[in-house]
């Protein structure tokens, strides 16, 4: 049933005006079409579709999004088609359409992926008791952030995609704008942290291809071992940026030297590699230098807080499920080790 509402009907497709466009781009021509929706919610819908031999994802806005809900899609296949042909692990690009005559707005047609999800009720028993197939997820989810590093993005016509320029230089007014509007209370080291990233940045900045939202749960691996990521996916938020904010967005969560594991967390990273083999690995693959990546744990840990602060203002409201009320001592937390970590760091 819907992911929304379970007394709401699965959403649906028309499989003959879907088919009769396939026919117009050579997939599986011929054949009847079969839709089976998978998920969805207010950002987008994913179905699985079949024609004959041919098996893809289909992923598009929900019925009635607005229209800006297509840009987006666009994006999105923009930056999955640019992935054909490099080393990313990523979701097969095999068309798009515009024409909102077929299915009702912009959709695409990708790979389908035969994996596993950590978000999708826990890791397989063999990835658990297996702790070298254990320690190669956080690799492997390291080694996606690597490979994006290393794509000439403009080679792969994706110079309009972000605006690189000036990009460090925009993170703190443009976040504390949005906490401006969506603050419940004064959060302790908050000011202190945001005053420490205007006075900071980082050593070198490269522009590459970025998630924005890069972690365990937007990624999927093969069932095999040893490990291997099959597809980063979820790409609402990719832009041209700064692919070394994706890697501190993973690594934030690590602990510190002699703290605890934060219980939060979605999946037990206690059998993983540590926070340095990690970065250590990343600077392997991609060659770029981890001088500086306390500042981009200090601004992953930051921007966190900021963004799970609009959560928290709506269960504050009463606009939202009590569930979320976790968030609040969460964003304490993450502020608490944000300004910590910054007024210990020996990063200048």
């Amino acid at each position: 049933m819907n992911d929304n509402d379970p007394n709401t009907p699965d959403p649906t497709i028309d499989t003959t005006r879907l088919a009769a466009w396939m026919d117009t781009v050579g997939l599986g021509v011929g054949a009847p079409v079969t839709a089976r929706y998978v998920s969805g919610g207010s950002q987008n819908e994913i179905f699985e579709i079949r024609r004959g031999p041919f098996h893809a994802a289909l992923r598009k806005p929900p019925s009635g999004a607005p229209e800006g809900r297509n840009d987006g899609i666009l994006r999105e296949w923009r930056i999955t088609d640019a992935l054909n042909g490099t080393d990313v692990p990523h979701t097969e690009a095999y068309a798009v359409c515009t024409d909102p005559s077929v299915l009702g707005g912009t959709f695409y047609l990708m790979g389908w992926v035969d994996g596993w999800s950590p978000m999708g009720g826990g890791m397989p028993e063999a990835f658990v008791t297996d702790r070298e197939a254990n320690r190669g997820l956080a690799f492997e989810l390291v080694r996606g952030v690597a490979e994006m590093a290393k794509v000439d993005w403009q080679a792969k016509g994706l110079h309009d995609l972000g605006r690189p320029d000036g990009y460090h230089d925009r993170q703190v007014e443009r976040w504390m704008r949005f906490y401006d509007r969506v603050k419940t209370r004064e959060i302790p080291g908050l000011p202190e942290t945001t005053q420490w990233l205007q006075t900071h940045r980082p050593i070198d900045f490269i522009p590459g291809i970025m998630h924005g939202d890069y972690q365990f749960a937007n990624v999927m691996y093969r069932h095999t071992k040893p490990t291997q990521l099959a597809a980063i996916i979820d790409w609402e938020m990719g832009t041209i940026g700064d692919p070394k904010i994706d890697l501190a967005w993973v690594v934030q969560m690590w602990p510190d030297k002699g703290k605890a594991i934060n219980p939060g967390n979605y999946i037990d990273i206690s059998q993983m590699p540590t926070r340095d083999e990690l970065l250590a690995y990343f600077h392997q693959i991609s060659g770029r230098q981890i001088d500086d990546m306390d500042y981009y744990i200090v601004l992953a840990r930051w921007k966190l807080a900021i963004v799970l602060e609009q959560s928290y203002q709506r269960v504050v409201l009463g606009l939202a499920d009590d569930k979320l009320a976790m968030f609040g001592p969460l964003i304490v937390d993450l502020i608490g080790r944000a300004a910590e970590l910054a007024s210990t760091t020996d990063y200048r």
